[in-house]
C-alpha cells in the first residue's frame, strides 16, 4: 500500500507538469491567434488608410472630371436655349456659381501656388505655364459675366439669352483643351520636379486646405451638387449618350 500511495504521490507532479505544459501550449496559440488577427486588423486599417490618400495629381485631375460634368450642363444648355427649348438658367447659375467656387477659387488656386511656381523656378513648360494662367484669368472672367446675367428672379432678355450662349459656348472651347494640355503636359511634368516626398506632402496639404474652405470633402460636396443639377435637367442617366450605331 505504501509503494501504491508512493506511486500516486509521483504521478500528481508528472500530471501537473502536463496539465501546466498544455495550458501554456493553448495559451500560446490564443496570444498567436490574437496577434494574426490584430496584425489583420492594423494591415486593414492600413489598406483603407492607402485607399483614402490621393496623390497631388489624382487630385486634380479627378477635379477637371468635375469641371467636363459642369460643361456638359452648358453644353445642354446650348442646345436647348438655342433652339428656343426652355432652360431654366438658375441651372446655368448654379454651375457657374460651382465652377466659381470650386474650379476657379480653389483648384486654380492650387495650380498657381504650388505647380506653376515650381515649373518655373526648374524653367520647365514656362510657355505653357504662362498660358493656362492667361486662360485662368480669362475664364474668370466669363465666369462672372455668366452669373451676372443669369441672377436669380431677373427676366432674361433676348440679347442676354444670346450672350449667355456665347459665353457658355467660349468657356468650353477653352477649358476642354486647358484640361487636356494639363492632364498629359502640365502634371506630369510638376511630378518631375519634385521628390517623391515633396510631392507626397504636396497631396495631403492639399487636402488640408480642401477641408479648411469647404468645411469636409469640398470635391465629393460638389459632385452631390453637379448631380442634383444633372437630374433637374435630365442628364444625369449616363447610358442616354450611348451611341446607338
Amino acid at each position: 500500500m505504501k509503494t501504491k500511495q508512493l506511486n500516486i504521490q509521483q504521478d500528481n507532479p508528472r500530471r501537473n507538469f502536463i496539465k501546466k505544459g498544455s495550458l501554456l501550449v493553448l495559451g500560446s496559440a490564443v496570444i498567436g491567434m490574437a496577434g494574426t488577427n490584430a496584425s489583420a486588423q492594423m494591415k486593414d486599417v492600413d489598406d483603407e488608410e492607402e485607399e483614402k490618400e490621393v496623390s497631388a495629381n489624382e487630385d486634380l485631375m479627378r477635379e477637371h472630371g468635375l469641371l467636363q460634368r459642369m460643361m456638359i450642363i452648358y453644353d445642354t444648355a446650348v442646345i436647348r436655349m438655342g433652339k428656343d427649348e426652355y432652360f431654366n438658367p438658375v441651372f446655368v447659375n448654379q454651375t457657374a456659381d460651382i465652377i466659381r467656387n470650386f474650379v476657379e477659387d480653389y483648384h486654380e488656386k492650387l495650380e498657381e501656388d504650388y505647380l506653376f511656381p515650381r515649373l518655373k523656378k526648374a524653367n520647365k513648360e514656362s510657355e505653357l505655364v504662362e498660358v493656362l494662367l492667361k486662360q485662368h484669368q480669362g475664364g474668370r472672367k466669363v465666369t462672372e459675366q455668366i452669373l451676372k446675367l443669369t441672377q436669380p428672379g431677373q427676366d432674361m432678355k433676348p440679347d442676354d439669352k444670346q450672350k449667355v450662349i456665347s459665353l457658355m459656348k467660349m468657356f468650353n472651347r477653352m477649358y476642354r483643351p486647358h484640361e487636356a494640355r494639363e492632364d498629359t503636359v502640365l502634371f506630369p511634368a510638376f511630378k518631375s520636379v519634385v521628390s517623391a516626398h515633396e510631392y507626397g506632402a504636396l497631396g495631403e496639404e492639399f487636402e488640408k486646405i480642401e477641408h479648411q474652405k469647404f468645411g469636409g470633402d469640398g470635391f465629393d460636396m460638389m459632385v452631390d451638387k453637379v448631380s442634383e443639377i444633372e437630374k433637374t435637367v435630365g442628364i444625369y442617366d449616363l447610358d442616354q449618350f450611348t451611341p446607338h450605331v
